[in-house]
């Protein structure tokens, strides 16, 4: 039957929602901006934001934007910050002033970030002022205008040390002072509907050159109420405390974290850096949470902090688990800890991000992503179009309010990621058990998973292809405890080639962001390859 798994269901559960909720995400977060506005919305280092200041700073800087800016609706604007108070100030003013938000990761290095700024057609960037650096050595090449930088004390009323914006950018504006300019000035309200563009989320599919898919506001109002309709008692009107670990550049946090639970009323404890992990439990101590989600790295890291088995759970409700698998035995640990198990889910930036969840409530780790949400459709196609039976493997096919409408000015990426019907090719191979649980039994091809982070073999293999001496290369990931994978890559050595380990890795780092470089490199006489030529990556793997 169509969407089998829905008899299994569990009974809090609906099989359909209101996709449409609301027209666009700009009166979905005005209406929790007026309900909620004397809770806490925000904390970030040991400063709070309340929904009503929130909505009187968006307001700010969208007049800003409007004024100062001249921006227009449609126009792109490019979000490069860590999670800081500034990021859901600035972002509800984009979208406040009918722009469109360019999610960028601070750590990209400035080929990468020409690359997305000129794909996207960028003339604004609101960016963390410890990522000047990158952004001066880009900024020539692209049609950037203006530059709005963010300190780590910026909406906290605090004097906090930040890195020193690079005396290379030319007149940048302090973001601090784009609010003050923007309070002196006039709001215009912008007519938006649910079929406008409301974000750009950078994704290298299978490909590994950067695409943009576009998500409409009708995606991300669909896939937060998707996910309030599973998760409901994780979801209680002005009483969840949400951890966001995760950068919210990603889709993932982006949704759940920030769109979702504003919607609620929660208070989000944004973590700006939780590499640093007894800060970051300082904070957990605080602020006794309710909600957390994470890549299996991040739950790992948290559990080996012996201060984590000392947090108040008083108030927890649930793990989310999603980007990479989440181990057996890190959720044993959690379950033994908190009372439960971290719940795993499945989705991508093309998806709004999430397709499959497990529902709350079950018991025991399964290993599975769970079931997809109300209103989804997946089938799991074969090589040959075919519809893989219950049980054997295909390719993960979704269809849905949440998938997203197509990739940014790629009309040939979109012929190929889309079936005739309207499906979207995941790239994932997945099997589905009685009932109704996804299984992802295989990756997109080739693709290495670090510390959740997609890495493309041949976005690595592209850089150092280039390098002095190097005269054949492959990237593939191999296993790793502590990163889930990490990159290992061989190389022939052009003959005379004086080339080491070191002095590859050291020019990976000056070419790639740091969770791409390469971890291992091991030099060989001749990479394995097809009858036509092609690398058989999959043959180096199997090398120890």
């Amino acid at each position: 039957m169509p969407r089998f798994w829905e008899q299994f269901y569990p009974e809090n559960v609906p099989t359909k929602i209101n996709t449409e909720a609301y027209e666009t995400v700009v009166d979905m977060i005005e209406t929790a901006m007026e309900r909620y506005k004397d809770k806490t919305a925000f904390h970030s280092l040991s400063s709070s934001l309340t929904f009503g200041e929130v909505d009187k700073l968006s307001r700010d800087f969208a007049a800003f934007l409007q004024t100062k800016l001249n921006l227009k609706k449609g126009d792109r604007v490019a979000m490069m910050t860590p999670n800081l108070l500034a990021f859901p100030v600035a972002m509800m003013g984009v979208m406040r002033a009918g722009g469109v938000q360019v999610n960028i990761n601070p750590l990209y290095t400035a080929t990468e970030l020409t690359h997305q700024l000129n794909d996207a057609g960028v003339e604004a960037i609101v960016i963390y002022g410890g990522s000047t650096a990158t952004l001066v050595k880009a900024l020539g090449d692209t049609s950037v205008k203006s530059v709005i930088t963010v300190d780590m004390g910026d909406c906290t009323g605090e004097d906090i040390k930040s890195p020193e914006v690079d005396p290379g950018i030319p007149n940048p504006i302090r973001f601090m002072d784009a609010l003050a300019e923007g309070a002196q000035s006039t709001f215009t309200h912008v007519e938006l509907s649910r079929d406008d563009m409301i974000y750009l989320q950078y994704t290298a599919g299978t490909t590994g050159f950067a695409k943009g898919a576009v998500l409409r506001h009708r995606n991300l109002i669909a896939n937060s109420e998707q996910f309030k309709a599973f998760a409901a008692d994780a979801l209680r009107p002005g009483k969840e405390t949400v951890i966001t670990a995760l950068p919210l550049y990603h889709i993932f946090a982006l949704t759940l974290n920030l769109l979702s639970y504003f919607s609620v009323g929660a208070k989000n404890v944004l973590i700006a850096n939780p590499r640093d992990m007894g800060e970051f439990m300082e904070t957990m101590k605080k602020h006794p949470f309710s909600v957390i989600t994470g890549v299996n790295t991040l739950f790992g890291g948290m559990l080996q902090h012996p201060e984590f088995g000392k947090l108040d759970f008083s108030n927890y409700r649930v793990a989310i688990g999603g980007g990479a698998p989440v181990l057996s035995s890190t959720s044993e640990k959690w379950r033994k800890i908190t009372g439960a198990d971290i719940l795993e889910g499945y989705g991508l930036s093309e998806t709004s991000p999430i397709l499959t969840l497990n529902p709350m409530g079950k018991q025991g780790f399964s290993g599975k992503v769970g079931m997809p949400l109300p209103e989804t459709e997946i089938k799991l196609l074969r090589d040959d179009g075919t519809e893989a039976p219950r049980g054997e493997p295909g390719e993960v096919c979704a269809r849905g309010p949440q998938v997203m409408s197509g990739y940014w000015n790629r009309d040939d990426a979109n012929a190929e990621s889309f079936t005739a019907d309207g499906f979207f090719r995941t790239g994932d191979i997945g099997v589905f058990d009685d009932e109704g649980y996804l299984s992802i039994v295989d990756r997109k091809k080739d693709m290495i998973l670090v510390s959740g982070f997609n890495v493309y073999p041949n976005e690595i293999e592209a850089a150092v292809a280039g390098f002095p001496g190097v005269f054949e290369c492959a990237a593939v990931g191999v296993p790793d405890e502590k990163t889930g994978e990490l990159v290992r890559l061989y190389i022939v050595k052009e003959d005379g080639a004086d080339l080491t380990e070191d002095s590859v890795i050291e020019q990976c780092r000056d070419a790639l962001a740091g969770y791409k470089v390469p971890r291992q490199v091991r030099f060989v006489d001749e990479l394995p390859k097809s009858t036509v030529g092609k690398i058989l990556r999959r043959e180096l793997q199997k090398l120890d």
